[in-house]
């Protein structure tokens, strides 16, 4: 993992500091837990500045902050309870319901890359004729869905840091987690979604060089955000691909496993940093295979109607 993502976690490690002055274990706790959870902040952090595209500029912050409601709703009333409960009474479910959301995630992606590439087809001229409002709502409940499965990854993965210690321990050192992931990765989307608006008001200033900086976020935004929106797009892929392997070789089917770790070791004289795209990679196309596998059969479906 890049070093810039760790100094991001140093952030969220000192919220739970913060947040539990007088229960240094469970700051600590909580820091672990973030730590681990790198990865699927990031995937969060991607995926999301895709659902504000083509809104008008006073939407924007609106939907980030729907959005940002719904993830910690997600994370404090769904998961965390319920993620506590299967700890502690049913352990050997939480493997398969990862699953599930993983396969949901690589069905997503599946089907977004499919949109991108038929971007003329039935399902967009219906999208287009939807009303701002309702495409609004669709959308903030369609980022709030795929929230859902992204942070039940991040509470999993921080429950397993902390599932030797007390279960008042658990939840403290959850909550915090929930809170600090939650304001960094909705924080940055925020700033990202808004940083054209601060572009227009620098390119507005008499000195040459801040007015040329805005022209520059004012151009450099649209592509960014594709770019952004290409990278969540592969992050749920990956995320989704990632679930399914650990869990299916969990679960004694190791093929998957064995075959992705067997390439991994291949390139591992190459370093880390080509190690993790082997891994991603790998988990990526396992991810899009399943979930164009699961979208084909869907569309096999009759739709009412038709």
């Amino acid at each position: 993992m890049a070093s810039g993502l760790f100094a991001l976690l140093d952030d969220v490690a000192a919220i739970a500091k913060v947040a539990a002055a007088s229960l240094d274990d469970t700051a600590a706790a909580a820091a672990k837990a973030s730590a681990k959870a790198a990865g699927v902040v990031v995937d969060d952090a991607a995926v999301t500045p895709r659902y504000v595209v083509g809104f008008s500029a006073d939407r924007e912050i609106p939907i980030v902050a729907k959005i940002a409601r719904g993830s910690l709703k997600n994370k404090l009333v769904f998961l965390l309870p319920g993620a506590l409960a299967l700890s502690y009474f049913l352990p050997v479910a939480i493997t398969p319901l990862l699953m599930l959301g993983g396969a949901f995630l690589c069905f997503e992606g599946a089907e977004k890359l499919w949109e991108k590439l038929t971007p003329e087809d039935e399902a967009a001229l219906e999208d287009a004729a939807i009303a701002p409002a309702d495409r609004e709502r669709t959308l903030v409940a369609g980022a709030i869905r795929t929230d859902l499965i992204l942070s039940a990854e991040i509470m999993a993965i921080a429950l397993g840091s902390v599932e030797e210690r007390p279960i008042g321990e658990q939840a403290a050192a959850l909550v915090v987690v929930a809170l600090g992931i939650t304001g960094l990765v909705y924080g940055a989307v925020a700033m990202i979604v808004k940083a054209d608006d601060l572009g227009v008001y620098l390119a507005r200033q008499k000195s040459g060089a801040v007015a040329a900086l805005g022209r520059g976020l004012v151009t450099g935004m649209p592509p960014f955000l594709q770019l952004l929106a290409g990278v969540g797009l592969a992050a749920m892929l990956w995320v989704g691909g990632h679930i399914l392997v650990d869990g299916l070789n969990k679960l004694g089917v190791t093929l998957p496993h064995d075959l992705l770790h067997s390439a991994m070791h291949m390139v591992e004289g190459a370093g880390g940093a080509a190690t993790w795209a082997v891994e991603a990679a790998g988990s990526g196309l396992f991810g899009l295979a399943l979930g164009a596998i699961i979208a084909g059969a869907l569309h096999l479906v009759p739709r009412k109607g038709h």
